[in-house]
């Protein structure tokens, strides 16, 4: 009868060979399944899903996934290499991460591209994966890009002023006043009129305007274009030290309102708009708070327009009757545009488009629709998704983010 100690000798082979195996199973499983979660950023991936699961899930399953993961936003390059944090919070927008890190693109659920900052040899290089959305942003108006043919058919949304944008971010907004919030005060006024202005072009709508305006009225002129720059600080002072200010923009186009309109207005200037029609204006501010030039049938009219205003107290304070229950915001750029992506991907998971022309404002007209199908392997949807214009819930909850926390160079040309 065979002792236990040679039953054990015969034994330590195949559990070693099982040990073996068993070992090898596990290698090949972690190989054909890449999309395990990696335990240090498990808590921001979801698993990438196949694209029938993906496309089959219902509203509430993935709902019930935004509360589980992170919604995870590839930054491709930096707007003009202006790095912010992944704190969407001041938006109202939870379980954001906003990374640069393109080791994580087959997880991302969305990628987002600024247009000035896109080039054709940097683009991913393998096919977008079927629950990734692509995201074109651009907050310049159409005379001041170039236009990249090359980028119709390859995106599935747009972020930028346009409120016919898949993500409409404005200039600026109104917010409600809390009561936390000082009652406005309006500055010392010293001056009648002022302008601050960089980019000069007598073919400029807007310096032709002003050369027949000046005729009429002293206008207090600041900034590179009059060889008089002026610090961020001495800014805010020229500006609410004046009764008027000429919110004039550098190119005409929908919906194209910069913050030459948001800033005077935060500043307690009454702004005296040149650009798209009032009633594009009409859908970011009150009426009785702003004054259009297409509203005259001369400069001199609009002179002596502002020149009663200035005699009159009582009827020029009515143009701050939107401070008694409003402030405004100045949008952050590039950050907000980002953390708004995010929030916007959440709800909308499971539509996906490809637009035909990136978007809203790339010269030289508007939206088209998809006529191809899109290279890097873009999905085509049937339905455009809501745009959902921003609501004062969605907003920050208070204070102004002015133009020092912006890109370094000057996205906004003035």
């Amino acid at each position: 009868m065979p002792s236990s100690s040679g039953q054990c000798t015969c034994l330590r082979p195949f559990l070693l060979g099982s040990l073996l195996m068993l070992g090898f199973l596990l290698l090949l499983f972690t190989y054909i399944n890449p999309n395990m979660d990696s335990p240090s950023l498990g808590m921001y991936f979801r698993p990438a899903p196949s694209c029938s699961h993906w496309a089959n899930q219902d509203n509430s399953t993935l709902e019930s996934d935004n509360e589980t993961h992170h919604t995870t936003v590839l930054i491709w390059k930096w707007p003009f290499q202006y790095k912010f944090d992944s704190d969407c919070g001041v938006f109202g927008v939870q379980k954001c991460y906003l990374t640069d890190d393109r080791s994580i693109y087959n997880k991302a659920d969305g990628v987002f591209f600024h247009h000035l900052d896109i080039h054709l040899g940097d683009l991913p290089k393998i096919p977008r994966p079927c629950f990734q959305k692509w995201v074109w942003t651009n907050m310049e108006s159409p005379d001041n890009v170039p236009r990249k043919p090359w980028l119709d058919d390859l995106f599935n949304l747009t972020c930028n002023y346009r409120l016919d944008a898949n993500i409409p971010v404005p200039y600026g907004y109104l917010v409600p006043r809390n009561s936390e919030d000082p009652d406005f005060q309006l500055p010392t006024k010293d001056q009648l009129v002022c302008w601050i202005v960089s980019n000069w072009n007598r073919n400029l709508l807007r310096v032709q305007y002003y050369n027949r305006l000046k005729d009429h009225l002293q206008i207090s002129s600041y900034g590179k274009a009059f060889g008089k720059p002026l610090s961020e600080e001495d800014n805010k002072k020229v500006v609410s030290s004046c009764k008027f200010y000429l919110a004039f923009e550098n190119s005409v186009h929908k919906d194209y309102i910069t913050e030459k309109l948001f800033r005077p207005m935060s500043l307690g200037s009454v702004p005296v708009v040149l650009g798209p029609p009032r009633d594009s204006y009409l859908r970011h501010i009150p009426g009785d708070s702003f004054i259009h030039v297409n509203d005259f049938a001369s400069p001199k009219e609009l002179a002596d327009r502002l020149h009663h205003l200035s005699k009159n107290p009582e009827e020029y304070m009515r143009y701050f009757r939107w401070t008694k229950e409003s402030k405004m915001t100045i949008s952050w750029f590039g950050k907000e545009h980002a953390c708004r992506t995010c929030g916007y991907i959440q709800k909308h998971r499971k539509s996906i488009e490809v637009l035909d022309s990136t978007a809203s404002s790339q010269p030289p007209h508007g939206l088209l629709t998809a006529s191809s199908r899109p290279p890097h392997g873009l999905l085509t949807a049937s339905s455009r998704p809501p745009h959902g214009l921003l609501t004062a819930s969605s907003r920050p909850p208070h204070g102004l983010l002015t133009a020092s926390s912006r890109p370094p160079h000057g996205a906004l040309k003035s």
